[in-house]
């Protein structure tokens, strides 16, 4: 009998023992009231201004500076040229062509400024002439690859009509060429290219511009053979 009340206590004591176990562990999961972290969204500002930062730590070069703020004026002389289209008398599709140039390339230098800025690099302003270099302690102005010169630009704001349409095409490949090789000379770089926006970008100029060049020179050989283009 003495051995058989020894077992109910023992037995009780096992059982109170998992009870109160049960209820800390359960007490334990209602005072946990700790969120999970929120992740941002692309959208917030958090992680745009996060994101920015983070590119900040990808690998750049001088090539890759050289390429951005040299085709700043680049594109800025294209903006120029599609500008005169309305009020030079171009055709329909002309001034298509040139709306398209305008919107995209502006947005471009938004983001090529930007990206120098970010780097604390000079950021040169958007102007037709090609960039400013300092020569024998005097600036000079150096047209990158495809520009047009001084001359070519008076050329194409005299011309009206079907005239500005066959000089625009002309000179526009033109320009789009050297942009082509711009990127080329960029990727040919040791080391350039590896930053995610420099690579976007120039990858997205070359695919752009090579496409824009075909259809230009298919527009051009029309004029050639009398073909209208409104």
């Amino acid at each position: 009998m003495q051995n058989l009340t020894g077992m109910i206590r023992i037995t009780s004591t096992f059982l109170a023992a998992i009870a109160m176990s049960a209820c800390a562990s359960a007490g334990s999961g209602t005072i946990n009231t700790s969120a999970a972290p929120v992740t941002p969204r692309p959208s917030d500002p958090q992680y745009v201004a996060q994101a920015r930062k983070d590119s900040l730590r990808l690998p750049y070069t001088a090539a890759d500076v050289n390429f951005m703020s040299g085709m700043i004026a680049h594109h800025a002389q294209a903006i120029v040229m599609s500008r005169w289209a309305p009020n030079h008398g171009a055709s329909g599709s002309v001034l298509t062509l040139a709306s398209r140039i305008i919107n995209a390339q502006q947005d471009e230098i938004v983001t090529m400024q930007r990206w120098l800025s970010d780097r604390l690099q000079p950021v040169p302003q958007a102007t037709a002439t090609g960039m400013k270099m300092m020569m024998d302690g005097m600036e000079h102005e150096m047209l990158m690859p495809g520009m047009l010169t001084e001359a070519q630009m008076k050329e194409l704001d005299a011309a009206r009509g079907p005239e500005f349409d066959r000089k625009f095409l002309t000179f526009m490949i033109q320009h789009h060429r050297g942009a082509v090789s711009m990127v080329k000379d960029l990727f040919g770089s040791y080391g350039a290219g590896q930053d995610e926006t420099v690579f976007k970008f120039a990858s997205d100029v070359n695919v752009d511009q090579t496409t824009e060049i075909a259809r230009m020179e298919k527009m051009l050989a029309a004029i050639t053979l009398g073909i209208t283009t409104q």
